[in-house]
């Protein structure tokens, strides 16, 4: 599997990992992973420590995963970014919707 979804033992965080090229190809199991967890209440961690790759429908999952945790009130850091794909993130003005370390 390219995702893999951990959640804390507080059930108060869920990580979400993707492993190699983060496009479209992953779709449905990108949300699989996140809405198999209550949102309410849950803290995310995207973890783009081991991608490779980032596409325009990669940025439509990560929005729509913003969406399912609350929207504006959603809590979701984006994590171990690659310089490339923080890049694109920072062009996508993602820092504004995310907090990117």
């Amino acid at each position: 599997m390219a995702v893999t979804a951990h959640v804390s033992h507080d059930r108060k965080e869920c990580t979400l990992s993707v492993d190699g090229r983060f496009d479209f190809s992953l779709h449905q199991e990108f949300r699989n992973s996140y809405e198999q967890v209550s949102a309410a209440g849950m803290n995310y961690v995207v973890d783009l420590g081991r991608t490779e790759y980032l596409d325009s429908s990669a940025l439509g999952m990560l929005l729509l995963l913003r969406e399912y945790a609350g929207g504006d009130n959603a809590k979701i850091k984006i994590a171990h970014c690659r310089p490339d794909i923080k890049k694109i993130l920072s062009i996508a003005n993602f820092h504004r919707l995310f907090t990117i370390d």
